[in-house]
């Protein structure tokens, strides 16, 4: 008898019958398919139907897991987070300007008066 759990994005599984564990990586709705990943990083997408035949038990992620591929292109979004730190001189960028308005010779005038 199949255990019946919903799936859920992030959420690992012990699938008992082939005694393996996977990650569900995503979730269409639409569509009705689960993308899953398992513990040897092997991708497949199966249809709700598939899904609750399953007999499935909740499990915790293994011990020593990388990650997928598709959480490694995530992490590239906040490729400017990890460059802060070198790169504080390139952000006053602006700051000259305020130096400008103390030299201002006369030629550009005040928005005002336009």
């Amino acid at each position: 008898m199949a255990r019946e759990h919903n799936p859920v994005k992030g959420q690992w599984y012990d699938n008992l019958e082939d005694d393996d564990s996977f990650q569900v990586l995503s979730i269409d709705e639409d569509a009705e398919l689960i993308e899953i990943q398992y513990v040897d990083g092997d991708i497949e997408e199966i249809d709700y139907e598939t899904w609750h035949e399953l007999d499935l038990e909740l499990t915790v992620q293994p011990e020593g897991w990388t990650g997928s591929e598709e959480e490694d292109e995530d992490d590239d979004d906040d490729w400017d987070d990890d460059d802060d730190e070198d790169d504080d001189d390139d952000d006053d960028w602006d700051d000259d300007d305020e130096d400008d308005d103390d030299d201002d010779d006369g030629r550009y005038g005040d928005r005002d008066d336009y």
